[in-house]
């Protein structure tokens, strides 16, 4: 699954290069399993387990467990609880938030300050940061260089306005800290391989910033079904992008049950014209009685026969 990379070392500011997935070493002395086995003895640590920190979830992550153990609450983690507190990180979110992202502890405060400052001045809202932060929670690790590149690269990627790059990180803010490769990809697979126009797909990137990080595979085979056995243009996979989101098993399902009704009609000039979105959003039930027409049980009867 594409996700977040963490940086590799909790102190150093990431480069693209260095965006390698992480492989997870033992973390502590030998003598010691499990993070655990210090709580008694730090004060650190007791004090992040009751702000609900999963310790053994920590000790996963590469050099996270080293890392707390170096740390002074009252010194060095206080500071940045406060940070982002202010950020709009809940207090109930501090727990699972820091169980994913430790390495923040062992920041710079004011570099840290200084990323917040930068995304403030690109016009992000305060709660529109701390959305962002808080699905993200690698964001506020990488420079402001990097987060301006990648601020960048969509925007003269896919030719979108400031306002609609902004829209399309605040929906997708891994976009900011995962690894771009996946992303060039995606975009020119849609070029090229399922050949939709450059406005094209702008559009559907703006509607379902998902696509971007889609399986190629996937997006592969529901386009080759959506487009060459059902029939639908791309001015309508335009319009709705959403399908691609969809598993394929439950297009194809419920193509062929409308095939077989002869009700499958998608285009918004036929008087029975069903519209994709209600093809892949709809609840079986609602799908039986209002697009097919049918009921439950012949829709199930049906797929027996597949």
């Amino acid at each position: 699954d594409w996700d977040d990379i963490p940086p590799s070392s909790a102190l150093e500011v990431i480069s693209e290069e260095e965006a390698v997935q992480i492989i997870a070493e033992p973390l502590l002395p030998i003598q010691s399993s499990t993070l655990r086995d210090y709580v008694d003895h730090s004060e650190t640590l007791e004090k992040l387990v009751h702000l609900g920190v999963d310790l053994s979830q920590v000790e996963k992550r590469q050099k996270a467990g080293q890392l707390l153990l170096t740390l002074d609450f009252e010194k060095d983690v206080k500071k940045i609880l406060l940070f982002l507190k202010d950020v709009g990180i809940e207090d109930n979110q501090l727990g699972p938030f820091l169980t994913k992202n430790p390495y923040i502890l062992g920041e710079d405060l004011e570099a840290l300050e200084t990323r917040v400052a930068y995304l403030k001045s690109k016009k992000f809202g305060n709660s529109e940061i701390a959305q962002m932060v808080s699905r993200a929670p690698y964001l506020l690790l990488f420079s402001v260089e990097r987060l301006d590149n990648r601020l960048g690269f969509f925007k003269n990627e896919l030719g979108l306005s400031v306002k609609k790059t902004k829209d399309l990180v605040i929906r997708l803010p891994r976009l900011l800290t995962g690894k771009l490769e996946p992303v060039k990809e995606n975009l020119q697979v849609c070029r090229i391989e399922l050949g939709f126009q450059r406005n094209e797909i702008q559009q559907i990137v703006c509607k379902t910033p998902k696509i971007l990080t889609a399986s190629k595979k996937r997006l592969i085979q529901t386009f080759d079904y959506l487009h060459n056995i059902m029939g639908i243009p791309h001015h309508m996979l335009t319009r709705f992008p959403q399908v691609f989101n969809s598993k394929l098993l439950r297009i194809r399902e419920r193509h062929m049950f409308l095939a077989f009704l002869g009700r499958a009609q998608y285009d918004p000039a036929q008087p029975s014209y069903i519209s994709l979105d209600q093809l892949v959003s709809l609840p079986d039930e609602v799908f039986c009685t209002e697009l097919a027409k049918a009921s439950m049980q012949d829709f199930e009867n049906f797929l027996k026969t597949l």
